[in-house]
């Protein structure tokens, strides 16, 4: 009788404005350097227990030790006596939830330099291939001769922790999907999380790229404040990311698309007729083309060329390419599958199907998150002969839920389920790929992009 009466006289989530599945809560701001009062850390770890057991979807496949761990932070809560260590509670708590949309969590804390031994940066440039950390480029060439390190040597360990432990420890701080989207994002310089120890130097044990000589030495990591070797880095990631961005396929046989460069198409448009005019052109020329070529190898610009014109173009009327289960606002903590067409798919009066017989590549990686992800599926259901290429993709498919917490944190993670009609999870495993691609040294040291060179390859082919 007393459970019935609490379930009766729940919060009715229904009231909240239409799109929120939270309420707007108080965030009880802090001084930056000082700890919160015993009462509100323990509000705050109230607050993450509450949107695991009622706001979180994929709690069912956190780690099964998560009440226990739970109970331990708990106890540590009440022993801690400054916001650095509180701090390392909630990155700790929040990696628990291995959901990339979660990851964004670090950048709020106060103390992440301190935490991800971040002071430094590294006067050159790598990426993590399996073991050890690929040198790929060199900032400083001084500093790098006097280490003598070199483009193409591999770094085993630093202050004497191998790489695959340096990973597994900031995983314990760092919350992804799997484990393809955490060495991603400690692989990219400018997240700079990758390091250990608070020295401006570092020991590295490395094997040469040359003779693959194993050798020891010790390396000056790069002051920030020093504003001309700030700048120089700068410069240069500035410089790579214009390099990444501009990547594309120019072939004559294919249409290539990429996710966040679609708004240009009817950027300076205001009319629909004109919009649907241009779409329509776009759209009939890559049709006769012998390859379509979707790189979603990152975030969207506009949803409207995947959800709208695409599916107008080129889908069945039906495009059911999913299940998406959403907070049951009735019953919270339980969720409800959406099965209305629009969750899926426009509402298209007397639409033409334009069947397109040709080859059809979806191009994925890490990279390609949440609505990348969603898209994909769509085309996947499309264009039924696609071929999904490259690596494993983020695997935090889904709606971005924002939950305030005191000290003004903002936690975000995912808030609803996405599966395949067959009910195959999406979260952390990332959506199906039919051919995965994986890098050697060799490929990234020339600046490969294999996903190209497969399309390529099976074009010619044909």
């Amino acid at each position: 009788a007393l459970l019935n009466s609490i379930y009766n006289h729940r919060y009715n989530f229904e009231l909240l404005k239409e799109g929120k599945s939270v309420s707007d809560e108080k965030k009880y701001p802090f001084p930056k350097n000082e700890n919160l009062l015993f009462e509100y850390r323990l509000l705050t770890l109230a607050k993450i227990q509450g949107i695991v057991d009622y706001l979180f979807p994929h709690k069912y496949i956190m780690d099964k030790g998560f009440e226990d761990y739970f109970k331990k932070i708990l106890e540590e809560n009440s022993k801690i006596n400054s916001r650095k260590d509180f701090e390392i509670i909630l990155a700790k708590l929040v990696s628990k939830f291995k959901d990339s949309h979660a990851f964004s969590f670090y950048r709020q804390l106060n103390y992440k330099k301190d935490i991800f031994h971040g002071s430094y940066l590294a006067p050159f440039d790598f990426q993590i291939v399996d073991d050890h950390l690929l040198v790929t480029h060199i900032i400083f060439p001084e500093i790098c001769a006097k280490a003598q390190i070199n483009v193409g040597d591999k770094i085993t360990s630093v202050n004497g922790k191998s790489i695959p432990q340096i990973i597994k420890e900031k995983g314990e701080l760092l919350s992804t999907s799997n484990t393809e989207k955490l060495v991603f994002v400690l692989s990219k310089y400018e997240n700079n999380l990758i390091w250990i120890g608070d020295l401006q130097q570092k020991n590295l044990d490395v094997k040469s790229g040359k003779n693959n000589k194993k050798f020891s030495t010790k390396v000056d990591m790069i002051d920030p404040s020093d504003k001309q070797k700030y700048d120089l880095i700068v410069n240069y990631l500035q410089d790579k990311i214009k390099k990444i961005q501009n990547r594309k396929i120019v072939h004559d046989d294919i249409a290539y698309f990429k996710i966040n460069e679609t708004y240009q198409f009817i950027n300076k448009l205001n009319d629909n007729a004109k919009m649907n005019a241009v779409m329509d052109s776009i759209l009939s020329n890559a049709s006769k083309k012998k390859a379509i070529v979707f790189d979603m190898r990152e975030y969207p610009d506009w949803g409207g060329f995947f959800f709208h014109y695409l599916y107008k173009y080129f889908s069945p009327t039906e495009n059911y390419f999913a299940k998406y289960y959403q907070p049951n606002l009735k019953n919270i903590g339980t969720f409800s599958y959406r099965d209305a067409s629009i969750v899926y798919y426009p509402s298209i009066p007397e639409k033409t199907v334009h069947h397109y017989k040709g080859k059809v590549f979806i191009l994925v990686n890490p990279d390609t998150r949440s609505a990348s992800e969603w898209y994909s599926m769509s085309l996947q259901k499309i264009f039924p002969q696609a071929l999904t290429i490259g690596q494993q993709t983020s695997g935090g498919d889904g709606d971005l839920v924002k939950v305030n917490l005191p000290g003004d944190y903002l936690l975000e993670f995912t808030g609803n389920g996405i599966f395949y009609p067959d009910n195959s999870q999406t979260q952390q495993t990332g959506i199906r790929i039919n051919e995965l691609i994986k890098y050697k040294d060799d490929d990234i040291l020339n600046k490969k992009d294999l996903e190209f060179e497969r399309v390529l390859e099976l074009i010619n082919k044909s």
